[in-house]
């Protein structure tokens, strides 16, 4: 199965919002940044994966991820490597991601990914909804990647 990713366009909202309810994740924020999301998609046009960064400032936050059973390990390296790119391209200086699963470390540390300590996180990453829920999230933690 081939699959391509690509950045989203305004004219994919609707499956992508779609996409990320099937998968339980918030979509608050997709419609005005849709342009920092990336799809990867099979030979018929289906989402396969997503990943997207809200936009803060200089800083961005990894947020949204999902993918299907279809979707292999090796896809979720080439999605992270492409966003890389993008956010590269957007001149962010900084992505941060969070997350309260311990065994993802190693994964994000072979990325570039240095765990944060909360009380030395940018205030900017305060002014989004999805941090906000997250610092409720028991055993949740911060990574930060130095573009």
């Amino acid at each position: 199965m081939g699959m391509i990713v690509r950045c989203a366009q305004a004219e994919d909202t609707g499956k992508l919002i779609t996409f990320l309810n099937e998968a339980k994740l918030g979509t608050d924020g997709v419609k005005e940044a849709i342009e920092y999301f990336l799809i990867m998609e099979d030979e018929t046009s289906r989402i396969q994966a997503t990943l997207g960064i809200e936009p803060l400032g200089r800083i961005g936050l990894l947020r949204s991820l999902a993918m299907t059973t279809n979707a292999r390990e090796n896809d979720l390296l080439i999605i992270f490597e492409q966003m890389l790119k993008l956010a590269r391209s957007k001149e962010l200086d900084h992505l941060y991601l969070a997350t309260n699963k311990e065994s993802s470390l190693p994964f994000f540390t072979l990325l570039g990914f240095e765990r944060v300590e909360q009380n030395s996180l940018p205030s900017e990453l305060f002014t989004s909804v999805h941090v906000n829920h997250i610092l409720n999230v028991d055993n949740s933690m911060f990574l930060k990647l130095k573009l």
